[in-house]
């Protein structure tokens, strides 16, 4: 039986209401009883009384093993932390003047960053007599935005910070229909029995 108290939830005796509605684990619930009725009760049972909703009136109890409880608690919030998918924002950089190959070079790694859920931020870097024509490089980011209509949305415009002009993109989300995996699988199924 937990007797320290913890941060959060009040457990035992560190519970003030007079009267609180009791809940068992397996039995349901057991009804309003007095504070002292409730932790006989735990105490019989070899559980711990803990206060999970103190704003009710009266508060709601449950009777239940405190550590197997909290231990529950941090494995449902593990869980869902793995689940998540944190978006990351990806930088490329670029000049003004980029040749054909090095452009799409990096229109690969870009649509790589967004096929894989992430941000990415699109700069071109300007230097000495390149700031007088920064049309280049709005040229270039409007195609390089044009390009990718498809596959992401722009979070933020093309902006000169500086020496640098930058634009954010998003990746769009796609999703695949039956229809269309129907179609893949009945491509794959007639290029099988081709060979």
């Amino acid at each position: 039986m937990a007797t320290v108290k913890k941060e959060g939830e009040r457990i035992n005796q560190f519970i003030t209401a007079p009267e609180v509605r009791v809940v068992h684990d397996e039995k349901g619930s057991l009804g309003i009883m007095s504070i002292k009725e409730a932790l006989a009760l735990a105490k019989e049972e070899g559980s711990d009384l803990v206060e999970i909703v103190p704003t009710a009136e009266p508060p709601v109890c449950k009777i239940i093993n405190y550590g197997k409880y909290k231990f529950d608690i941090q494995k449902k919030s593990k869980e869902a932390k793995k689940k998540q998918k944190s978006v990351q924002l990806k930088e490329i950089k670029m000049r003004p003047q980029i040749s054909i190959h090095d452009y799409n070079f990096k229109m690969k790694h870009i649509r790589e960053f967004l096929d894989e859920g992430n941000k990415v931020k699109i700069t071109i870097m300007f230097r000495g007599r390149e700031m007088a024509h920064t049309e280049f490089g709005y040229d270039l980011i409007n195609k390089i935005i044009q390009d990718l209509e498809n596959e992401a949305s722009t979070e933020k415009p093309a902006k000169l910070e500086g020496k640098n002009l930058s634009a954010v993109l998003n990746p769009m989300k796609v999703k695949k229909t039956s229809s269309d995996s129907e179609v893949a699988s009945k491509k794959e199924a007639s290029a099988n029995t081709e060979e």
